[in-house]
């Protein structure tokens, strides 16, 4: 019964000499038309499958090559920055074990030296993604050197007044210096670029430098992924804050970025096979009238739980010809958040919302929130719960509260209103049982690759042909429901995992 489902075994619906028109070269079961059926079967029991929904709606872009690529784009326009990984009075001092500048150093009109180190890699612009080691960038790793100070340029740099330190951690920033860069070595230091600068705003106290202390304290010595940007980060970055240039003073220096990064993914081939007997599609049955037509319904849906699975599950194999899926791309390349709704409270959870939605990072509002059947439940309990029992009017909200409920391309949303902007959840019950509690998707940069070319469309195809068995003379329909597609995702600080 194996080979029933071979293609190579399809024989000849029309045998020479059989029915009209028939001739000793007719051969029509070797001309099987081709149904597509890729659109159709999206429609097919749509709560059951909500993120092949989205993407096949909106983020269908066909590729020509199972090995298809793509190149990702990242800004540097809110990168101009660095931490300062040594400092001195004179250049050949610029190394220190301290962050302490003793008081005098940094008045208006001296002459100090900064050398600053970066955490992203400027062939790319990518950087270290909160919550996620895996690719962790150091300061000063290599391809991190921040080239982007030139003469001219103005520097904020945070300090600290009696502030203390705990592993690279300022307890507090009480003010900023800023220093005009006069000139700019990137030789001095591995990685680095040593600024000196004349300071313009000072400080006559002695300061602590926000961004190091120590050798074991220094901002290169940390894992940045465990740091909070906005509580912990923001705080130690030292930013280009303009320009200052002398009436007639010519062309300055200029500098490029290089925003650009490649990757690439792979198709995967589903099929999904059916079979019955003539016999069988012959005979009326009492519940379903028609035994194929029940079948051929559930083996479309089937087909379609298949690819929302791997879509979620897979892992990229150049052995296995599978594609990469969302779970296993933004745990490798995304931020990454811990869910105990047994202990995760409100105010914890906008707190992971922050850093996820950090608009230096992530500056798009296109993200679809895929729960479990049980976070779902614990949402709608801590959403509603104010609305239900606290709520005196429209007026007075909460930070967290459902606000209503939508159909987008028939799967059911719920709106959750937060500080950071509302929150389109989607139940999916595909990750019931799984250590995925919440999976965040920026569905601008999810797509959904069929494979197509040449005339020859791969998305969800249908085969049909007719085998007979020689055996018992029984005619048996097999239809194949075929599809290569691939899923191209790409902005990793743009998806975000709670397990």
């Amino acid at each position: 019964m194996a080979d029933l489902f071979q293609l190579s075994n399809l024989a000849a619906t029309d045998v020479a000499g059989n029915g009209p028109g028939s001739g000793p070269s007719l051969d029509t079961g070797d001309m099987r038309r081709k149904f597509n059926f890729g659109d159709r079967v999206s429609e097919l029991a749509i709560p059951q499958d909500p993120f092949f929904r989205f993407v096949s709606k909106v983020g269908k872009k066909p590729t020509d090559d199972p090995q298809f690529k793509f190149t990702e784009k990242r800004n540097s326009w809110h990168k101009r920055y660095g931490y300062v990984i040594a400092h001195g009075a004179a250049k050949p001092g610029a190394v220190t074990d301290e962050a302490t500048v003793a008081a005098g150093l940094l008045d208006q009109g001296d002459t100090y030296y900064f050398a600053m180190g970066s955490d992203y890699k400027s062939n790319g612009n990518i950087q270290t993604v909160y919550g996620n080691t895996a690719n962790d960038v150091m300061v000063l790793a290599t391809g991190t050197q921040p080239a982007f100070f030139l003469p001219g340029q103005l520097v904020k740099i945070p300090y600290g007044v009696g502030a203390s330190f705990s592993g690279g951690a300022i307890s507090a920033v009480t003010g900023y210096v800023v220093g005009k860069v006069e000139e700019v070595d990137l030789n001095a230091i591995s990685e680095a670029a040593v600024l000196k600068c004349t300071i313009v705003k000072g400080e006559a106290l002695e300061v602590e430098l926000a961004a190091y202390h120590g050798a074991t304290d220094a901002i290169n010595a940390q894992d940045l992924s465990s740091m909070s940007v906005a509580e912990t980060l923001e705080p130690k970055r030292s930013y280009v804050v303009g320009t200052a240039h002398a009436e007639g003073s010519g062309y300055p220096e200029t500098w490029k970025d290089q925003p650009y990064s490649t990757n690439y993914g792979r198709t995967q081939i589903w099929k999904t096979t059916c079979a019955m007997t003539n016999t069988a599609r012959a005979t009326s049955l009492k519940y379903d009238s028609n035994e194929w037509a029940r079948v051929w319904k559930e083996k479309l849906v089937e087909h379609k739980f298949d690819i929302e699975s791997s879509l979620l599950f897979g892992q990229q194999s150049d052995t296995h010809y599978t594609t990469q899926g969302v779970v296993d791309y933004v745990s490798t390349y995304g931020n990454q958040f811990s869910l105990d709704i047994a202990t995760k409270t409100a105010d914890d959870f906008l707190d992971d919302m922050s850093n996820y939605m950090d608009p230096r990072y992530n500056y798009s509002s296109a993200t679809v929130y895929f729960v479990s059947t049980a976070v779902y439940n614990w949402m709608h309990k801590l959403g509603g719960y104010f609305k239900n029992n606290l709520e005196i009017s429209s007026n007075m909200r909460a930070d967290f509260a459902m606000s209503g409920k939508k159909k987008v391309y028939g799967v059911d949303i719920t709106t959750f209103s937060t500080p950071y902007g509302d929150m389109n959840v989607a139940r999916n019950i595909h990750l019931d049982g799984t250590n995925v509690k919440m999976l965040g998707v920026n569905m601008k940069y999810a797509n959904y690759r069929p494979l197509v070319g040449n005339g020859i469309n791969r998305d969800t195809s249908v085969y049909v042909g007719v085998q007979t068995l020689e055996n018992s003379g029984i005619d048996r329909r097999v239809d194949l429901i075929l599809t290569e597609a691939g899923l191209e995702l790409s902005m990793p600080e743009c998806h975000a995992l709670w397990t």
